[in-house]
């Protein structure tokens, strides 16, 4: 899992099936079709950590208005189910958060590997923001974002803030 295979703007994007809080599971497939102009997918460390709230806090906050704008959010962790409910309940969360506990999602999407953390290299996660068009290709591939002024930028990209 050491080489990061990173996706760009172009590629099929991996499809994927995931459990999510409040039981069943999510496919890429079936958000890809609930949305009319595509889905964000973003992958983060680990549930009610600074960093990871302040992010999905923001998403929540902006859930509606990039709901208006036509696109579906979908955030994915190494958390286990029950963790996530704690998060999703904590934080009052209204978008799926999906458990990837053997990582697999995020190494094909490139979200897991060698990053650096406090200057040395390490593995795991890879704070990373994917958005999917309509189509299944990537229509923007961000690695290690900053969680804070992340999903503000993310707007901005998607022209629903000038």
């Amino acid at each position: 899992m050491a080489d990061n295979q990173r996706l760009a703007v172009g590629d099929k994007a991996p499809e994927f099936e995931l459990p999510v809080v409040g039981g069943g599971t999510v496919t890429l497939a079936s958000a890809l079709e609930a949305a009319p102009r595509g889905v964000v997918v973003y992958f983060y460390p680990r549930a009610m950590t600074p960093g990871c709230t302040t992010e999905a806090c923001d998403f929540r906050d902006s859930e509606n208005s990039l709901r208006s704008a036509g696109y579906t959010v979908i955030g994915i962790s190494p958390d286990s189910v029950a963790r996530l409910e704690k998060f999703v309940n904590k934080e009052s969360l209204n978008f799926p958060l999906a458990s990837d506990e053997d990582k697999s999602v995020m190494a094909a999407y490139g979200a897991f590997g060698e990053k650096k953390n406090y200057g040395r290299i390490v593995q795991g996660v890879i704070r990373s923001t994917f958005v999917v068009a309509k189509d299944g290709t990537i229509s923007s591939a961000q690695y290690a974002v900053k969680a804070k002024g992340h999903v503000a930028r993310l707007r901005k990209e998607l022209g629903i803030d000038e």
